[in-house]
């Protein structure tokens, strides 16, 4: 392990989903849709026909963006043209579900033990701390996961989401984003998650990566980039330990 390489890391980038949490999303997406669908509604069309528009608008999203409209305004301009619901439309019936029927999702998701002190440590070590979720959640969304994941209560730089964002991973565009909204080079960054195809695609704009593979997602595509480093999160913890300016002193 390169202590120049460590010394020089100032900002850590974290998957959410199987990396500071565990998730059913298997069952986590499925609900969801279904949760919101039944509050969208109430503004006209059946919750079937809107989950499945859900899910699609959700595909183009993972597929690629124009680069200049966020993934927000293409999902509701999606929405607006195929079920005319509009952007206040949307919002009130979000806040709707999120007031009276996301918890239900709770327990689909539990608080990964060590999550806690590898982020303490990241903040102790003077790091610039992103949460590099997929942007395809509205911020409600996230941030109840982080709630219930017991992680809400740290001051993360960036939190990414579908207001925030404009790309989604894998696409380079989204990490390039990402650095440019904290301010940081590729030196200086490394992303940590636990999906191959998704995560060490920061690789393609020189970020170092770290696959954490305690809750791995199964890939099998030639597409992966190899992992900087691996491990689970004891190896994590002691990964980001040595991260920072007194890599080298360690």
């Amino acid at each position: 392990m390169d202590p120049t390489l460590l010394r020089n890391i100032r900002a850590i980038f974290f998957d959410l989903d199987g990396t500071l949490l565990e998730v059913e999303m298997d069952r986590f997406i499925p609900a969801y849709l279904r949760g919101l669908s039944g509050h969208l509604a109430e503004e006209g069309g059946s919750p079937g026909e809107i989950a499945r528009l859900l899910l699609s608008t959700t595909g183009e999203l993972l597929r690629g963006g124009n680069g200049h409209d966020s993934n927000e305004e293409a999902f509701l301009a999606a929405l607006q043209q195929r079920l005319g619901i509009d952007r206040e439309a949307f919002a009130r019936r979000l806040g709707d579900y999120c007031a009276d029927g996301l918890t239900a999702l709770a327990p689909l998701t539990r608080p990964i033990p060590l999550a806690r002190p590898i982020l303490q440590t990241c903040f102790e070590r003077g790091l610039t701390v992103a949460v590099a979720t997929n942007p395809v959640f509205p911020r409600p969304v996230v941030d109840a996961r982080l709630r219930w994941g017991q992680l809400d209560d740290f001051p993360f730089r960036q939190v990414t989401t579908i207001e925030n964002s404009r790309h989604c991973k894998p696409d380079p565009r989204y990490f390039a984003d990402l650095m440019d909204a904290l301010g940081v080079v590729p030196a200086e960054c490394v992303m940590v998650g636990n999906d191959a195809l998704q995560d060490l695609a920061a690789r393609r704009v020189g970020i170092a990566t770290f696959l954490v593979d305690t809750y791995l997602v199964p890939r099998r595509s030639r597409r992966e980039p190899p992992a900087d480093f691996r491990g689970g999160h004891e190896e994590l913890l002691e990964f980001v330990a040595r991260l920072g300016p007194a890599a080298v002193e360690n």
